[in-house]
């Protein structure tokens, strides 16, 4: 039997928690239109971590920004489906997604400082978050908000709820926005770069404290970050964005075993190893990311491709499409298996990762 009779015999898959369906996010500027998120579908499951990475400017925070429908309509034209526990996102009204904010989604902000406002104590902010979605006193509020504190290993809570935000120090402040992101049971988190400028050890606790609390509330967890190690630590499944588009998506062993874009390769050689002295500089890839208002045609790396003239003028003017290279896991909520955006064939790819740019990553 083909494999089009299998797929038509099986049964369909169970619809995803979160699934985005050919998202785009534009922003018109006086210089032109700004294609932040161009096209972007993925989908996740409760009780189970997405990463996505990529460098600066590439669309990650916007992505997580248009899931809440945080983004000005007036400024900004999105498009496409966002899909959260069957409710379709981008066509409700403001107020119907507002409610949906904090109860049934919420997010760890990059910075903790600018995002809590600081006028108010932390206490009060999570009481406030608490109490727009359950019908209870202040003092009932107030009790979850010590217990909330106390579950993110802040210390003496009942005195540290009432402090302001710039009382608290870095990773203090970050553990409190855990606290008011979790004080719902919010069933989709969205964590953007949660261990920014915090020290080692911190972070550390910090990513042990999500998985933990993760596990305990069965949310389905967005990671958002440009660190190799802190996706590598929590996610199942990982996506690559490059230029407001995914280019390469699969599991945590796809990505880090068996990649085949060549941006993901300069992702991996750029990453520092603590497992092996080094003997070399690390390899950063050449150039700058693309404009986002000037994307180039055809594919959105080939300026800066290494392996580009492998394709001939394809990859200057033919935009590839996201296609499945190996079956996958079944997927952990994704899009089923390892997808790459990439004009050379799947056998060239995979030749030139274990007999070029694998040994080059296992000796520097």
């Amino acid at each position: 039997m083909s494999r089009a009779d299998n797929s038509a015999d099986a049964s369909p898959a169970p619809p995803s928690y979160l699934e985005l369906r050919d998202l785009r996010i534009h922003f018109p500027t006086d210089d032109g239109l700004v294609k932040s998120v161009d096209g972007l579908s993925f989908r996740l499951d409760r009780g189970k971590t997405l990463g996505i990475v990529g460098e600066s400017g590439s669309g990650k925070s916007v992505t997580s920004l248009g899931i809440l429908g945080l983004h000005n309509r007036r400024n900004a034209r999105v498009s496409g489906e966002i899909w959260l526990d069957g409710e379709e996102l981008v066509t409700a009204p403001p107020d119907a997604v507002r409610a949906l904010r904090g109860k049934k989604m919420a997010m760890i902000f990059q910075d903790p400082l600018s995002a809590m406002h600081p006028y108010y104590t932390v206490g009060n902010q999570i009481i406030e978050a608490y109490r727009i979605h359950n019908k209870v006193t202040k003092a009932v509020a107030r009790k979850h908000a010590v217990d909330m504190l106390g579950r993110v290993g802040i210390p003496q809570p009942d005195r540290r709820v009432d402090d302001y935000p710039h009382e608290f120090s870095g990773g203090m402040r970050q553990r409190a926005m855990i606290a008011m992101a979790l004080s719902c049971d919010p069933e989709l988190l969205i964590a953007d770069e949660p261990t920014t400028a915090l020290d080692v050890t911190v972070q550390a606790q910090i990513l042990d404290l999500m998985r933990d609390l993760q596990r305990e509330f069965d949310s389905a967890l967005i990671i958002i970050t440009h660190d190799l190690g802190v996706v590598a630590e929590l996610s199942d499944d990982i996506l690559v964005m490059y230029g407001g588009a995914c280019i390469e998506y699969g599991s945590t062993d796809d990505i880090f075993y068996r990649p085949e874009h060549p941006y993901t390769w300069g992702l991996l050689s750029s990453m520092p190893r603590l497992d092996r002295e080094p003997t070399e500089r690390l390899l950063p890839i050449k150039g700058t990311p693309p404009s986002l208002i000037n994307v180039p045609p055809g594919c959105v790396f080939s300026p800066r491709c290494p392996y580009a003239d492998r394709t001939g003028d394809r990859a200057a003017t033919e935009v590839p499409e996201l296609l499945e290279t190996r079956a996958g896991h079944g997927g952990h909520g994704g899009h089923g298996g390892h997808m790459v955006r990439c004009h050379m064939p799947p056998a060239e790819r995979r030749s030139l990762w274990e007999n070029d740019v694998k040994p080059m990553l296992e000796t520097t």
